[in-house]
């Protein structure tokens, strides 16, 4: 994988090039970031998407060209199939969780539109959201202190125009999933229930009990299961986008994705192709996150050159479930972690060591309200210091109807384990939560690749900085996947189909040829790889992080990589094969090494971000980390696309 990673604003730039696990850096101060040959000064973020990635000398975002319109064909509303392996729409969706199904929703009032979904359609990080949605909707709020409260939790890394667009039409977002029947809780006066969450100021936080993202998503699948103009396909993992050069752009012409039911690769060609497929929490060993969620769209968009940024904001959400304390242990190891949802803490919940000792107020004069790397941070050292393995979250002083009313799924949950959240503490512990990095996004959801555009956790809008608040994540992605959509149609109406464009890729292929020995020799060694990886990125690229420690992963990862991959190779297997968990195990090596190289280039402590050889925040460092698209061949799999790059 060659990558370069600038910051952007001071012009620092770091040329990264990986070859065979080992790595070259060399930082240089220039007078501006060249992108695709293009010399930008003045990059602010907002500048640096939304008009950056439209400079018209740079021959960006070009309409087609008038030579090429004899070949094209363009499509009614209605899908158009050409045969079982190749289908055609306006726009294609990849993911199924609240941004995606919201555009979805919208797009379909103009064109025909493919939903295509890794799983079954509520599998999703949507699915497990507990807390609820921030908003501005009570009289003694205000969007100016919405935005404060965003861009301190960000550690002032927030792009502040992307916070003002987010925190001014998030209420009219919430306002239009309840005309769609989303139910939230209202209070006693008829007004809806506003909770409050670590780093809010303000009562803001709309939900559903604490099952907000349940009912979000099913409202959303209802109404999409309901439009003749969506097409769901469950069960198809999204491999590769499907893109060629055009001069300097590269264009989006859709993408290829394994039936993983019926073992078929299936093409789809779209005019407009939107990636919303969620995080990559499954890097590290615990993770709240779905099993699904294996970044699969970051390392995508990465492959297809699309600008990646902000990649070492990982967020550790501060109370999962930790089930070694729990009085009946669960008999089966959890796919995912459990989450406490941060509202715990927002009613007045209090973290103890396990000499009920209670520590929050040592590290941060807001306690357990501080934002969430503070009490991930604080937690981390508590366990440390004391050889511990979990803390103890305990709500039990507030009364047994309220704690029942509120948290009615984590009571349940905790009962089956033989523990009365509304008597006892709750053993909790850090895992891994959410990328506040992702592909590089404008205010209107647009990349740098022509005709892909990005919503929800797969975008780096500029909304989180270096640390996202509570419960801006589904808020982010209602915004921008309303956003988006003027633009996608805009850009669907004034493009064309060619009906012979899916001959510019070769399909992959199934490795039936295998056998079923090679086959589960290959899986099994890839389960082991996957675990290999896990415990490495959160032994040396975790909460707490350093410069050694970051490079020794580097080191065991590049040999990891190396390793697996000489082994499918030497069993037969082929550049162009796609496999469920060879693919999966792909992206993860994909994602990690963008978080670990965009780690190693921010030399300071800010947000998530945490190195103890640079504990300080530092004002000059106050800018995103850019991985720029990379140029030349690539020395791994996991690093480049299936097929090779074509010319549109």
């Amino acid at each position: 994988m060659a990558a370069s990673i600038a910051y952007i604003g001071g012009h620092l730039q770091y040329g990264v090039n990986f070859c065979k696990g080992q790595s070259y850096k060399q930082a240089v101060w220039v007078p501006g970031v060249i992108f695709n040959g293009c010399l930008q000064r003045e990059l602010s973020w907002s500048c640096g998407v939304s008009k950056f990635l439209q400079i018209r000398q740079c021959n960006l975002f070009r309409s087609p060209s008038n030579k090429k319109s004899k070949s094209f064909r363009t499509l009614a509303t209605s899908a158009y199939l050409r045969d079982g392996t190749t289908k055609y729409f306006d726009f294609a969706v990849i993911g199924s969780g609240v941004a995606g199904l919201r555009y979805a929703l919208e797009v379909a009032k103009h064109g025909s539109v493919a939903v295509i979904t890794k799983a079954e359609p509520h599998e999703s990080n949507t699915n497990y959201a507990q807390g609820g949605v921030s908003a501005v909707l009570c009289p003694s709020d205000s969007i100016e202190s919405h935005m404060q409260d965003t861009i301190v939790a960000g550690a002032y890394l927030c792009d502040e125009e992307t916070v003002k667009i987010v925190c001014t039409e998030g209420p009219d977002r919430i306002r239009e999933l309840i005309a769609m029947g989303a139910s939230f809780d209202h209070g006693e006066d008829g007004n809806l229930h506003l909770a409050r969450e670590g780093g809010h100021s303000h009562h803001r936080i709309v939900h559903a009990a604490d099952m907000t993202g349940r009912e979000i998503e099913r409202a959303l699948l209802e109404a999409v299961i309901n439009d003749p103009n969506i097409s769901v396909f469950k069960h198809h993992f999204a491999i590769d986008l499907l893109t060629c050069q055009d001069g300097l752009d590269t264009v989006c012409h859709g993408v290829d994705a394994l039936n993983t039911e019926t073992q078929e690769v299936v093409r789809f060609i779209s005019k407009v192709t939107l990636l919303a497929s969620g995080g990559a929490g499954h890097i590290y060993p615990s993770t709240t996150n779905p099993l699904v969620a294996t970044g699969d769209g970051m390392a995508m968009a990465h492959r297809a050159q699309a600008v990646i940024s902000n990649m070492e904001f990982v967020q550790f959400h501060p109370t999962a479930l930790a089930d070694e304390g729990l009085p009946i242990k669960p008999k089966k190891t959890r796919e995912n972690a459990f989450l406490i949802t941060e509202a715990v803490r927002g009613d007045g919940g209090i973290l103890y060591n396990l000499s009920m000792e209670r520590f929050m107020p040592l590290y941060d004069g807001r306690a357990e309200l501080a934002p969430r790397d503070v009490v991930a941070r604080s937690i981390d050292d508590q366990l440390k210091k004391r050889n511990e393995n979990y803390v103890l979250l305990d709500i039990s002083h507030k009364p047994r109807e309220k704690i029942l009313s509120h948290f009615p799924n984590i009571s349940n949950e905790c009962l089956q384990h033989g523990l009365d959240i509304t008597r006892q503490p709750i053993p909790v512990v850090p895992a891994a939560h959410y990328m506040c990095g992702g592909v590089r996004a404008g205010l209107q959801g647009e990349t740098n690749v022509h005709g892909l555009y990005v919503a929800g956790e797969v975008a780096c809008t500029g909304l989180h900085g270096a640390n996202r608040l509570a419960s801006n994540s589904l808020l982010e992605a209602l915004v921008f996947a309303r956003r988006a959509v003027q633009p996608s149609i805009d850009h669907m109406k004034s493009s064309n189909l060619d009906l012979r464009a899916s001959d510019l890729w070769t399909l992959p292929l199934v490795p039936k040829s295998l056998g079923s020995d090679v086959m589960h020799k290959i899986l099994r060694t890839t389960k082991e790889v996957r675990k290999e990886l896990q415990s490495v990125m959160w032994k040396y690229v975790g909460i707490v992080r350093s410069t050694r420690r970051l490079q020794e992963a580097e080191q065991k990862i590049g040999e990891l990589e190396a390793k697996w991959e000489t082994y499918l190779f030497e069993h037969g297997w082929q550049q162009t094969m796609v496999a469920h968990e060879a693919c999966e195990m792909r992206n993860l090596f994909c994602c990690a090494k963008l978080v670990l190289n965009s780690a190693l280039a921010r030399h300071e402590s800010r947000g998530l971000h945490y190195m103890i050889d640079f504990p300080h925040l530092e004002e000059s460092k106050r800018l995103p980390t850019v991985i720029f698209p990379s140029s030349g061949t690539t020395s791994t799999w996991s690093s480049r696309q299936l097929h090779q790059h074509s010319t549109c």
